[in-house]
């Protein structure tokens, strides 16, 4: 139960407060207009920001260099219980969101274009998540993001509004708000000026299809394990080769698919060795 002496937390600049009535999207001018806003649509609106309002990204999000909308999905189910899913059709165990319930969501919380304004349901049997999907994201005005939860949505709504489908990974989750948290940290730190230096978005995991190098900090032995030399040389043009070589040795390693992506695109013998 809310309590009606807390103050409702701002997301980003726009103060979010429990209602029945489904919040006139369309007749709302968004003050945050031109700044990057996930919108989600979930039935559980008090797990946002989350994780999300904390270190960088929630310094940003007070900053206004991106902004958050959860959006309630119960006062738009039916009836005086505000039912929201029922029984599959045909049989089957669990209950399905209704399209018409998502659909009257959908219609006042998307109405912008949607090339340039995505609308994505987080599914596992949708496309893979990845840094080239966070960086295509980062460069549209938003995206609005639909969490299921129970067994799924009904398929009409994701056909009528061209909702795209995509997953974390082969695994699956209990509803779509942690998937929806992950996804947002991955796009928000893309924006410029969310983590204050972006050379650091051009060095780490992915930035070119590799896995990230290993990383070293004080002190220079620990538990008779020492730094690598080479970190400590002084010498820059050698440390870039060196971590260069152990991202490309990593990846080999551990992630042939990325391994064989990379050498495709530089041209390179997949089977051919690193020499650190």
């Amino acid at each position: 139960m809310n309590n009606p002496d807390k103050p409702a937390r701002s997301h980003g600049r726009k103060s979010i407060t429990a209602t029945r009535t489904p919040r006139d999207l369309l007749g709302d001018p968004d003050p945050r207009a031109g700044v990057w806003t996930a919108q989600v649509l979930t039935l559980f609106p008090q797990a946002f920001p989350g994780v999300l309002g904390e270190s960088l990204t929630g310094r940003a999000l007070r900053d206004g260099l991106w902004a958050l909308d959860p959006i309630d999905l119960r006062p738009f189910g039916i009836g005086p219980h505000r039912n929201v899913d029922d029984t599959p059709t045909g049989g089957g165990a669990g209950m399905v969101l209704r399209p018409d319930v998502l659909g009257r969501a959908l219609d006042q919380a998307a109405p912008r274009a949607r090339g340039d304004w995505p609308v994505i349901y987080l599914s596992p049997r949708g496309r893979r998540f990845d840094q080239g999907m966070a960086r295509r994201l980062a460069q549209a005005d938003g995206v609005t993001l639909l969490c299921g939860r129970f067994e799924g949505v009904d398929q009409r709504l994701l056909d009528a509004h061209d909702v795209q489908e995509v997953s974390l990974g082969d695994f699956v989750l209990t509803g779509g708000e942690i998937a929806a948290q992950a996804l947002i940290d991955a796009t928000v730190r893309l924006i410029p000026r969310v983590l204050g230096n972006q050379a650091s978005t051009e060095e780490e995991s992915f930035s070119d299809g590799l896995l990230e190098h290993p990383q070293y900090t004080k002190p220079a032995v620990w538990k008779d394990r020492a730094v690598p030399d080479v970190l400590l040389s002084g010498h820059h043009a050698k440390i870039t080769d060196w971590r260069r070589a152990m991202a490309e040795r990593l990846t080999k390693e551990r992630r042939p698919d990325l391994w064989r992506a990379y050498c495709e695109r530089h041209g390179r013998d997949p089977e051919e060795d690193q020499e650190l």
